[in-house]
């Protein structure tokens, strides 16, 4: 997508050979005419696919996700990276660790939101090592459910995600790729 690399050409920033930095449009601040356009593109993509609801773990992947949800006309559902305290029991969780922090989450979400016959699917901003699509992934076979596929802003090409994505069976589709970065220079595909 020529309007997402343009962007990361002009506003993106590589702390260094792993980490992105794409803050004025993605992650704190958004771009929603960005994201709109995003969200056509996704749906485009996967509009013959079936898809029953878009999922995105907070808080970077819902812009993408909500406006690819409203663009397909069916419900986004938000993968917690905590346990929601007003929830009680009957959770479906699983643990990842974050490339970008390093941190361990418990992503977690209700079965009432994720039903047997439908088909997800999963939306995120940067596909780098591919830990966080693959723990949605087991969120939504727990609940026995199918993934659809995925889509990714940024593809980080140079890492594993893609090929561990793949060996799960699930579409990767990515707007943009990464083939390489060190501190101050971006290779856009």
């Amino acid at each position: 997508m020529e309007e997402l690399k343009q962007k990361i050409i002009d506003e993106g920033k590589a702390l260094n050979n792993d980490i992105l930095k794409v803050d004025s449009f993605i992650n704190n601040q958004v771009d929603p005419l960005l994201m709109m356009h995003i969200g056509e593109d996704i749906a485009e993509h996967y509009r013959d696919k079936g898809i029953t609801k878009v999922a995105a773990i907070e808080t970077s992947g819902i812009a993408p996700a909500i406006m690819t949800a409203s663009a397909l006309q069916v419900p986004m559902v938000i993968i917690k990276k905590h346990a929601n305290k007003l929830v009680s029991g009957g959770l479906l969780q699983t643990e990842i660790t974050s490339f970008t922090t390093g941190d361990t989450f418990e992503l977690t979400v209700s079965p009432k939101f994720l039903k047997k016959d439908d088909h997800v699917l999963i939306i995120d901003d940067i596909l780098a090592n591919g830990e966080a699509i693959v723990g949605v992934i087991r969120l939504i076979r727990l609940a026995h459910a199918t993934v659809a596929g995925s889509a990714v802003l940024i593809e980080k090409a140079f890492q594993p995600g893609r090929k561990k994505l793949e060996e799960a069976g699930v579409e990767v589709y990515s707007l943009t790729k990464i083939i390489s970065m060190k501190k101050g220079h971006i290779e856009v595909e």
